[in-house]
C-alpha cells in the first residue's frame, strides 16, 4: 500500500486516494488559517478566537482520524522512521524515488510537523491575552506571567506555521513542475492516475461525523468547565 509503480501494459485509471473527510479537513484548514490570520490583522478578537477554537476542533479530529480514518489518512501508513525518510530525500535528489499514492515519507513528516504546530498554536490561544480588552477562554487558569509568556509562544508559532506552509506548498509545486506529479488536484478530486489495481480501505463520512463530532464535545467540554 506504499509504493506504487505503473505496469507496463495496463490502461491507467483514477483511483480514489483521499476520503472526503480528508480533503474537507484539508481545505476547511487552510480556510480557517487563513481567516484567523486577517481577524488578528484587523484586530476582530472576537472572531479570532472563534476561528482558532474552530482550528483546535479540526486538528482533534484530524488526529482522531489518522487512527480511525481511511487507509491513506492513517498516520501508521504515512508516518515513518527518519531513516526511511531521509532515505527517501537521497533518492529524490537522485531522481530515484519511488512513486507513493498516499503522503510520501517526507510528505508524512511534514504533515505531522504542521500538524503539532497548529495543535500549539490553538492551545496557546487558549491562554493568551492583548494587555488590553482580549483574554483567552482559559486565560484564567494560568497567572498573568505565564499567560504573557504564552502569548509570546502563540506569536512566534505563527511565524513557524507561515514557513513550514510555504515549505509545504513550494514542494507541492516542485512535484508539480519537476517530477510532473500533481499533488493538489488529487486533494480536490481525491483521485489519481494509476496503472496499477490498487485499493485502499476508505471510511465511511458517517464515521468522520461521528468523529467531528467527538472532538467538538471534547473542545466544549475543555472550554466550558475548565
Amino acid at each position: 500500500m506504499s509504493e506504487m509503480t505503473k505496469r507496463e501494459g495496463t490502461t491507467p485509471k483514477r483511483v480514489l486516494v483521499w476520503d472526503l473527510p480528508t480533503r474537507l479537513f484539508h481545505w476547511c484548514l487552510v480556510a480557517l488559517l487563513g481567516a484567523s490570520w486577517l481577524t488578528g490583522e484587523m484586530g476582530e478578537m472576537e472572531w479570532h478566537m472563534r476561528s482558532g477554537i474552530a482550528i483546535l476542533t479540526l486538528v482533534l479530529f484530524r488526529l482522531l482520524w489518522g487512527v480511525i480514518g481511511s487507509t491513506t489518512a492513517r498516520f501508521t501508513q504515512f508516518v515513518t522512521s527518519p531513516v526511511t525518510a531521509l532515505g527517501y530525500a537521497r533518492r529524490l535528489l537522485a531522481g530515484k524515488a519511488d512513486h507513493y499514492f498516499g503522503h510520501n515519507p517526507l510528505g508524512g513528516w511534514m504533515v505531522l510537523v504542521l500538524l503539532m504546530l497548529v495543535l500549539a498554536q490553538a492551545s496557546t490561544g487558549l491562554f493568551s491575552n492583548d494587555d488590553i480588552f482580549t483574554e483567552g477562554p482559559l486565560y484564567h487558569l494560568v497567572t498573568k506571567s505565564t499567560s504573557d509568556w504564552l502569548t509570546g509562544i502563540h506569536k512566534t508559532l505563527f511565524d513557524a506555521l507561515l514557513a513550514c506552509a510555504a515549505l509545504h506548498i513550494a514542494a507541492a509545486f516542485f512535484y508539480l513542475v519537476v517530477k510532473k506529479d500533481n499533488l493538489i488536484l488529487p486533494m480536490i478530486t481525491g483521485r489519481k492516475q494509476s496503472g496499477d489495481d490498487v485499493h485502499f480501505v476508505l471510511r465511511g463520512t458517517w464515521l468522520a461525523i461521528v468523529g467531528l463530532a467527538v472532538a467538538a464535545a471534547a473542545v466544549w467540554t475543555l472550554l466550558e468547565f475548565a
